[in-house]
């Protein structure tokens, strides 16, 4: 059996479950409020355009753009909370990912039940009337039984909704099945992919069969019929509770932001606290700020960042005090502002650099950012997601007078692709990624040293630091750059799991880590 199929099964109870609890809790809680503002718009006019206005304008948002709103919302929440009642909302995983999805699941709960309920005819609603009906029993005795069907099909649409919507929660630390697809497209481990989407797919199609089979039920009616679909429904919220009970306990979470060196980092952490005996859960591609801030909130425990990162995006200082200087100074901020540990760099750097297919840097005499200034107005950049809005890239700009035709943003592994293939004449690369190599890239020469040191740093919770510093002290230091690109290339070339190339970093000495 294919190794990158046998990790992708050991993980799919973890996934699935997470997956499935966050599903059903959205699907619950996005009926449990969708019915009765449903009842309340059929009744009131004014009531139901304002309802279905919302509901409309919240589908219109990108899912991925809603997840994300909720972070910065929730970690000033959070920072609130902390300082009058002495513990943080959590801002990071499951909670936004739950407030964004029963958002989602509202809308077609809302709209088929006002359909349903002002849909019924007059003379019905005048016979239950003239037999003494109130108005509430009326509205459980007659109008909803008439309205379920309808009410049910809305409930099958916002399942199929949440289940998909589900897996772009994984940005925002959300265990999902969406940890295989974005995981599988950063390494092109297109086992990863299949898993996720045809996990996703079939949890989404169980579940709009069983709801199919209790709106049948409730036509004919069939008590047969909505027995089953109940037990299955029931088992279904059953398997939904195992990640509550199976995770862990007081387990340290290792993030992870979203490129391949990032998991293997991770996996390389997880597997020093696990073997001193330490529970530890991985939570992957977060974005740069996410992590940091997942970091100072105490919602994730360690990961690993890079000084010019912090240093610009978090310091907000764009001087260029020495590496030495800039350590020692990160160290002192992160401290002092966020009760955090740098325990130390690892050893070699990952640098935001520029990079152009070598055969075409020749032919447009381009060595160097100088000589890319001068021409860039006739050439295509592409970039990651973050580069464009980072002062890194606003200083490289202002340095070398940079103003490209066009500028694209790109996945990381489809930029490197991009570069490639000539869709973009320059990407913004990483000096340790392997893919550099791998697709014949250039790197251009800073001749001005717009781009700061970009250390690798090992980044702790300062709660954890007396137990977990000791364990993690020997990584300082400890990987070179040719050993990283080598345990990046496992991954990126060879199709190896992250968790390999954290073996093989684990295994060798320091001093013998050389491809």
């Amino acid at each position: 059996m294919n190794a990158n199929f046998r990790a992708a099964l050991a993980l799919l109870p973890d996934y699935l479950g997470a997956h499935l609890l966050l599903s059903v809790s959205a699907i619950l809680l996005g009926t449990a409020f969708g019915l009765p503002l449903a009842v309340i718009a059929s009744r009131r006019k004014g009531w139901r355009s304002a309802l279905l206005g919302f509901a409309s304008i919240v589908q219109t948002i990108p899912a991925l753009a809603l997840l994300a709103l909720f972070y910065p919302l929730l970690l000033a929440l959070s920072l609130a909370t902390q300082k009058v009642l002495g513990f943080g909302v959590p801002a990071l995983g499951w909670f936004p990912a739950l407030l964004a999805l029963t958002l989602y699941a509202m809308l077609p709960v809302l709209r088929n039940t006002v359909t349903a309920l002002t849909g019924i005819e007059p003379a019905v609603l005048i016979a239950a009337k003239s037999v003494g009906m109130t108005p509430r029993q009326s509205l459980l005795m007659v109008e909803l039984p008439l309205a379920a069907p309808v009410i049910v099909a809305g409930i099958r649409t916002a399942s199929v909704w949440v289940v998909g919507t589900a897996t772009l929660s994984t940005p925002v630390g959300q265990t999902s099945l969406g940890n295989y697809i974005f995981t599988g497209l950063q390494t092109e481990n297109w086992v990863f992919v299949l898993f996720g989407c045809v996990s996703a797919a079939v949890l989404a199609l169980v579940l709009d069969a069983l709801l199919a089979l209790a709106a049948s039920g409730l036509a004919q009616p069939s008590r047969p019929r909505l027995l089953l679909a109940c037990a299955g429904l029931v088992a279904i919220m059953l398997a939904s509770l195992v990640p509550l009970y199976s995770a862990p306990k007081d387990a340290i979470v290792v993030g992870a932001k979203n490129f391949t060196e990032q998991y293997v980092l991770a996996e390389l952490i997880a597997s020093r606290l696990q073997g001193a005996g330490i529970p530890t859960v991985l939570k992957s591609d977060l974005g740069s700020t996410v992590a940091f801030h997942a970091l100072a909130a105490n919602a994730i425990d360690v990961y690993v960042d890079y000084s010019g990162t912090v240093w610009g995006n978090e310091m907000h200082r764009h001087d260029m005090p020495g590496r030495q200087a800039m350590l020692e100074q990160l160290g002192a901020w992160l401290e002092k502002n966020h009760h955090v540990d740098l325990v130390g760099p690892l050893g070699f750097e990952n640098a935001y650099v520029l990079a152009m297919r070598a055969d075409r840097a020749r032919a447009l005499h381009i060595k160097t950012l100088t000589d890319l200034g001068v021409q860039s107005s006739n050439l295509n950049m592409g970039g990651d997601f973050e580069i464009f809005s980072r002062p890194e890239w606003k200083a490289v700009v202002r340095t070398y007078g940079f103003a490209f035709a066009a500028q694209r943003q790109y996945q990381p592994d489809f930029l490197y692709r991009a570069a490639a293939d000539g869709s973009v004449d320059v990407i913004s690369a990483f000096s340790s990624d392997s893919r550099i190599a791998r697709y014949g890239l250039m790197i251009l020469v800073d001749t001005r040293s717009a781009l700061p040191p970009y250390d690798a740093i090992l980044l702790l919770a300062q709660r954890h630091a007396a137990n977990l510093r000791p364990l993690l002290k020997p990584l300082v230091g400890s990987i070179s750059l040719a050993a990283m690109q080598h345990a990046n290339l496992m991954v990126d070339r060879d199709h190896k799991t992250a968790a390999d190339a954290a073996a093989w970093l684990n295994k060798a000495e320091p001093s013998k880590r050389r491809p």
